[in-house]
């Protein structure tokens, strides 16, 4: 009895043996590909930093005259540090938007981030202001009064307020009479949609029905006339 109690310690002991190596064998592979990877490079190191103190998007051009390197340095380093923080998990990630670079956070983590953000410090903007920011998105360049005519409503005073608030800007004059002033969209607006330019806007297509629907509404109106 007491032989097989310590044959069934031993293997109980092996078991355990057997664990811990399995877990230093984890910890070691762990440390072994950080080790590859290296500590960051005076470049990389550099372009985080400004980057973390900017709070706009930054041009490699930019990071590259600051740091008195090529520009093709610079987009390589920013390459790794993109792949880094995307094979680790990060709660952040390195993106190209409105034509530079920004750190931001994971998309995944919007709802986390949503909760935790007290809407009063940034309003929503209302649907008024979401329709003409549309329009001049998909019109651009346009003018208040082809905004109005499009919505069907005086659109001067949220134009005025998108204006004020970044996200609508003066491009230029109708060639037309009356000279009117034509408005266009800014950096801030493709920041706050999160894309690199107006070209990765989706199509206008997805929101507009077929002719074939459209003839359908047609011909429905004309038979309720």
């Amino acid at each position: 009895m007491e032989q097989n109690l310590a044959s069934d310690e031993i293997v109980d002991l092996d078991d355990a043996s057997q664990e811990v190596a399995a877990v230093s064998a984890i910890k070691s592979e762990a440390v072994a590909l950080e080790s590859d990877r290296g500590p960051a490079t005076a470049i990389q190191r550099a372009i985080e930093a400004i980057l973390l103190v900017s709070s706009d998007p930054v041009s490699s051009k930019s990071i590259a005259l600051v740091l008195a390197v090529s520009e093709t340095d610079v987009i390589a380093e920013m390459g790794k540090i993109a792949r880094f923080y995307l094979s680790t998990g990060r709660g952040f990630e390195l993106a190209k938007i409105a034509g530079g670079y920004q750190l931001r956070t994971s998309g995944e983590l919007a709802p986390i981030l949503e909760r935790y953000l007290n809407e009063q410090l940034a309003p929503r903007l209302s649907g008024a202001a979401l329709e003409v920011l549309a329009i001049v998105a998909y019109k651009q360049p346009v003018s208040r009064a082809q905004v109005s005519a499009i919505r069907g409503v005086n659109s001067d005073g949220v134009m005025k307020m998108l204006q004020a608030r970044g996200y609508l800007r003066i491009i230029g004059r109708d060639r037309g009479p009356g000279q009117a002033i034509l408005y266009g969209t800014t950096q801030l607006f493709l920041e706050r949609l999160g894309v690199d330019s107006l070209s990765d806007l989706p199509p206008l297509s997805d929101f507009v029905p077929s002719a074939e629907v459209l003839e359908a509404i047609e011909a429905s109106l004309k038979e309720d006339g």
